[in-house]
């Protein structure tokens, strides 16, 4: 039997999308799917790198600008506070807009803070102009939210994992990717103003490919409960404790890095640069590698190791950075990037097997299960995306303090060690101890018809 095509209310529109059924999948499904991923890979990537714009316009701040580096911190910091802030509503206008949609709208949307930045990125700007300007920056952490309620949308279950993890991934390599251009723009006696140059026009360019090679997909639909369900489950916000610990360190570790050695080892700002797009850069790429490994071996249980190895990473950056040695503190700290980077991809592949579980667990089954499961998903995602981002901010803030208070980032990096030890416990107690005696029997019945069950999320 022919597998049904997808249908369409219009051109940009698609009516009938069941990635679920291998025969549509492979018949048509498939292809679409992967072009909507590729250019929203394209569309959030630049979305990251505006967003972390004043990571590395900080770097050409020199005295100049009369900021302190508490200044630049807090100036970070906010611009990370925004870009978590909206991703809640941006992950509900994929339903309000369609994804497509509201793809090219949140890249256009992106020309308004480099548009802004380039008019005031001078000596003699007040601190508050900056401020206000990084606000606007942070729109671009909203991008991440958007895409991916939008793409986990477009594939099935069981490949959610690597495609959340290469969309995730494709979009995080936009921050190492704008610290590697500025790297170029300060060698070559370039100012910022030429950094955002080269990025106005890429803007324009994600919008347009968005319009032309996108779809909206019609069954998401606006759905405020199930935002309000999402709300009001527990795991939604255990998830976000959880990917605090991964996200929140990418992103704000990529904020600080760069600060962290101009304060604490002396660099100069190109001295920096040279080596603050490593971290980023692997983090990226192993992202899907997190969601891949994720799909084999069950999402909780290489989110637990790679706790561990965060834990231990953060140990030796102590003692690195009482030692103040350079080469052990930069190489440990790439390591703690590709593992927050395979923790990423990890952490999201668990949050659509968590609320199919969850379906099973009611006594759902086949496509009521599915799309229970791709309801709540999709809108939790937001939330802990959202709240995942804030950890950026904790962690610049927790930085600045850290050299206000004891002129390193020594307190800073004692904290963290103990907040992935809570990951760890919360890991561990909550995906992976509970016997199977917990969960109903019909709910039994059904994970051993599917091989799902909380430990394998």
């Amino acid at each position: 039997m022919t597998p049904p095509a997808p249908t369409r209310r219009s051109d940009r529109w698609i009516e009938h999308w069941d990635p679920e059924d291998e025969g549509f999948w492979q018949a048509t499904g498939e292809r679409i799917a992967r072009r909507n991923l590729w250019f929203s890979v394209l569309s959030e990537h630049i979305g990251f790198s505006v967003w972390t714009l004043w990571s590395v316009l900080v770097l050409f701040m020199g005295p100049e600008y009369g900021l302190t580096p508490a200044d630049k911190f807090l100036l970070t910091s906010v611009v990370t506070l925004v870009g978590a802030v909206v991703r809640v509503p941006y992950t509900f206008a994929v339903a309000v807009f369609g994804g497509r949609n509201w793809t090219i709208i949140s890249a256009s949307l992106l020309l308004v803070p480099t548009v802004a930045a380039f008019a005031v990125m001078e000596p003699g700007t007040s601190y508050s102009t900056f401020l206000l300007v990084g606000l606007l920056a942070g729109i671009g952490g909203g991008n991440f939210a958007s895409s991916m309620t939008n793409i986990n949308a477009f594939f099935p279950l069981r490949k959610k994992g690597w495609a959340l993890g290469l969309n995730a991934g494709g979009g995080n390599i936009g921050v190492p990717v704008i610290q590697l251009t500025a790297l170029a723009v300060i060698g070559a006696g370039g100012g910022p103003r030429v950094l955002l140059g080269i990025y106005i026009p890429l803007v324009v360019v994600a919008a347009v490919m968005a319009a032309v090679f996108m779809d909206n997909l019609a069954s998401v639909k606006n759905d405020t409960g199930a935002a309000k369900d999402a709300a009001r489950d527990a795991h939604t916000w255990i998830m976000s404790v959880l990917y605090i610990g991964t996200f929140g360190s990418f992103i704000g570790y990529s904020f600080a890095f760069g600060q962290v050695l101009t304060n604490g080892f002396g660099r100069t700002p190109l001295q920096a640069a040279y080596l603050t797009f490593i971290g980023p850069l692997l983090g990226s790429l192993v992202r899907p590698l997190g969601g891949r490994l994720a799909d084999r071996y069950g999402g909780a249980r290489i989110t637990l190791w790679n706790y561990v190895g965060m834990a231990a990473a953060t140990a030796v950056l102590v003692v690195a950075g009482m030692r103040k040695s350079l080469p052990l503190f930069v190489c440990v700290f790439v390591v703690l990037f590709v593992l927050s980077g395979l923790g990423n991809g990890s952490t999201f592949k668990m949050i659509p097997g968590i609320f199919q579980a969850k379906a099973l667990a009611k006594g759902l089954e086949g496509e009521a299960a599915v799309a229970y499961g791709r309801r709540l998903s999709g809108a939790s995602m937001g939330l802990i995306g959202a709240v995942g981002a804030l950890g950026g901010v904790g962690i610049n803030l927790a930085f600045r303090q850290s050299f206000l208070s004891y002129g390193s980032g020594t307190g800073a990096f004692l904290a963290f060690l103990a907040y992935y030890g809570v990951c760890f416990v919360v890991t561990w107690a909550v995906y992976l101890r509970r016997p199977a005696g917990q969960v109903p029997a019909t709910a039994v019945a059904a994970q051993e018809k599917t091989q799902l069950s909380y430990a394998e999320v």
